[in-house]
């Protein structure tokens, strides 16, 4: 449905210099899937979603839409971003105050090309304020909603010219935590029912991996890797993405050999020879850094069996309501394990820790 390859957009710094802000960035979203840009401030996520809107011209790449080039640098094109015929949510929102919530919902209807009898657009207006639960709201000024309404109508608005394409720039963001983990709800709802094919700006990781089909982790203007959630997360293709996604544990490490099965080698490391897994074949001698999350590293009181069992004790331990962080003594080295806080062990007492080989995942330094 989306299309963009070899995009790459300059902007000028402060001395006049040419700073490359997308770096031949490529992917496709395919109809009704939720596509995020994640990555940290400054590396081309919005800029790239700015590209998209029309919002920002390109240096180098093309755009299309629906199978129709929005731009092209080859040949050309630049549709202006009034004629894309996608809808947009801003960080700011950029409500309206004047207007009432009905009237603001309305406004890209009456400034549009289009023209709608007065029929025609109170139907469209009344059926995108019921789809985000506005709809006993409509005469309320927009000044006096909350937080989680005024973002709510920022959707409505962008939803009621009925776009093939909906961008989304950190929608979330200035709302509280508890209002923002109850709108990724409501926006993954509202997503899945209408099927509206959908590009999502954001920098927090969570975020990112409750909504999205499809994630794509930026870094200094480049995709480091494309994946879904949960390969994400289980499978980073290096250390920045690892890094970036959650919480992790890293350990420098030197291959011994391949063991067993495709893909899994022994590695040595500070704490003794491991089992690892690995994306990409690697031989003896070759460094790496091993990551392993917090939530894969079990704790028992006894030695169980398996592969990657090490002895350590308790260093410290953080209550956290529905799981526990526990620091985990091994020789010099602390790991991080996040385990169910029914587990009774003290401060300074021993500890055996297992990892899964699949979860101690090897990566190119």
């Amino acid at each position: 449905m989306l299309t963009v390859k070899g995009l790459c957009t300059d902007y000028l710094g402060e001395r006049g210099q040419a700073i490359r802000a997308a770096n031949d960035v490529s992917f496709e979203v395919p109809q009704g899937k939720l596509f995020t840009l994640l990555g940290p401030s400054g590396c081309g996520k919005t800029t790239t979603l700015r590209s998209i809107a029309g919002l920002e011209r390109p240096r180098m790449g093309e755009i299309s839409v629906g199978g129709n080039s929005v731009y092209s640098s080859e040949r050309g094109i630049f549709i202006p971003p009034n004629q894309r015929g996608l809808g947009m949510v801003f960080q700011s929102y950029a409500i309206w105050p004047h207007m009432t919530v009905f009237e603001n919902a309305a406004f890209p209807l009456r400034v549009g090309r289009k023209r709608f009898s007065r029929t025609q657009l109170e139907e469209r207006v009344n059926r995108v304020l019921k789809t985000v639960d506005l709809e006993d709201m409509a005469q309320r000024e927009a000044t006096k909603l909350s937080g989680g309404q005024q973002q709510r109508l920022a959707l409505a608005r962008a939803l009621v010219m009925e776009p093939q394409l909906l961008l989304l720039d950190e929608p979330l963001s200035n709302l509280d935590a508890k209002l923002r983990e109850r709108m990724r709800f409501e926006l993954k709802r509202l997503q899945r029912e209408l099927g509206i094919t959908t590009v999502y700006v954001t920098h927090d990781q969570s975020e990112a991996l409750a909504l999205s089909h499809q994630i794509a982790v930026m870094n200094r203007g480049r995709i480091e890797q494309i994946g879904a959630p949960r390969e994400i997360y289980e499978r980073p293709v290096n250390q920045f993405v690892a890094d970036f996604i959650g919480t992790t544990n890293f350990l420098d490490a030197t291959v011994s050999g391949a063991d067993g099965a495709e893909g899994f080698y022994r590695v040595r490391c500070e704490l003794g020879d491991l089992k690892a897994f690995a994306h990409e074949t690697l031989k003896a001698a070759d460094k790496v850094v091993l990551s392993v999350r917090p939530e894969d590293i079990h704790l028992s009181e006894s030695r169980p069996q398996g592969d990657n069992v090490l002895e350590g004790s308790i260093d410290q331990k953080v209550f956290l309501g529905e799981s526990a962080d526990w620091q985990i003594a091994i020789g010099e080295r602390r790991l991080q394990s996040r385990v169910h806080p029914s587990l009774r062990i003290k401060s300074g007492e021993k500890v055996f820790v297992s990892i899964d080989p699949e979860k101690c995942v090897a990566l190119k330094p």
